[in-house]
């Protein structure tokens, strides 16, 4: 049975894999926590920043950015996105959690385009946040490395959520009347009631929810990915070819098939999957039933072809949604 509206977010900004297309932009995802605006960017392609504008997100609410790794088409868009943080007025200091190199690019970058940001970075090499990382009082992050021609990372994002439970059953029993004295015990003070004083430890008990994604970044080997899924309630991994094509590419580019991920998600029980990064040549409708019914063959959980602008919600046990367009 649900206990709250705990969610997480998920908004695709970009779908494709290496260039933009007509319908698909290079690689970015927000993900929103529910209980407020702040959300997390996972890669930022070229023109992220425009897609950031037209799913009606702020920079002001931004609380961190992952770099997966630094390919440009998860990354080309991120110098300008800083900048337009900066003439929007954002004064909150900003995480970027990214492959070194990322912070000598954007160093490099803002001494010769002379960018001055009105707030500060907070660098955090990607290779030192492989343990839990705690981002805001809801959201943690955690980085795992991955296999590609440049080191690659997934990131799980982590929302807690704690609430207290009152023991609606024992005051009912008690006779304690609803209203301003239930208020008070749910807010932790104690009540008198009937010539006795009911403690609120005694009626209250604080219940913990934990949701828990995985985005991955380009990666030809999704069972490196073993040990981190083992709790999660979603994954959202590249699916750039189909087998037939990963075949006749070879393992050159580093990336993985819908089949390939599809039999480990199958292979490790998760009960959510949404594929994205897909080559241009798979983004026809032709080429999307070809992915689909790859993943169909191999992986018999809930799953999800993702489109640019797709919106989805996970909530606190593990139900993934997807939010259709009004």
């Amino acid at each position: 049975m649900k206990n709250s509206n705990n969610m997480l977010h998920f908004t695709f900004l970009g779908t494709s894999s290496g260039v933009p297309t007509l319908t698909r932009n290079v690689s970015g995802l927000a993900i929103r926590n529910s209980k407020n605006k702040d959300w997390i960017l996972v890669d930022a392609g070229e023109a992220t920043q425009h897609r950031i504008q037209q799913a009606k997100l702020s920079l002001q609410s931004l609380v961190a950015i992952c770099i997966s790794h630094a390919h440009g088409d998860h990354c080309y868009g991120l110098v300008g996105l800083l900048a337009s943080a900066g003439m929007n007025a954002r004064t909150a200091p900003l995480t970027i959690i990214a492959p070194k190199e990322i912070q000598q690019w954007i160093e490099v970058t803002a001494q010769l385009t002379d960018l001055h940001l009105p707030y500060p970075l907070n660098f955090i090499d990607v290779t030192e946040a492989t343990q839990i990382l705690s981002l805001t009082d809801e959201l943690s992050i955690q980085a795992h490395p991955l296999s590609h021609r440049v080191p690659s990372f997934a990131f799980s994002i982590i929302a807690h959520y704690t609430q207290k439970k009152l023991d609606t059953q024992a005051l009912v029993q008690l006779g304690v009347p609803k209203g301003k004295a239930w208020g008070d015990l749910q807010h932790g003070q104690d009540i008198q009631f009937n010539q006795q004083t009911l403690k609120a430890t005694d009626f209250t008990q604080i219940q913990t929810q934990r949701i828990h994604a995985i985005v991955g970044g380009d990666n030809d080997r999704p069972e490196l990915l073993e040990k981190a899924c083992q709790d999660v309630q979603l994954l959202i991994h590249e699916s750039t070819y189909t087998q037939a094509v990963l075949d006749k590419v070879g393992s050159g580019p580093m990336h993985s098939s819908a089949k390939r991920v599809a039999e480990f998600a199958q292979q490790q029980g998760l009960s959510n999957l949404i594929l994205t990064h897909f080559s241009p040549r798979h983004q026809d409708y032709a080429g999307q039933q070809a992915i689909a019914e790859e993943v169909r063959k191999f992986y018999q959980g809930n799953f999800y072809l993702a489109h640019d602008f797709d919106q989805f919600s996970l909530d606190d046990i593990g139900q993934l949604t997807k939010i259709e367009k009004s």
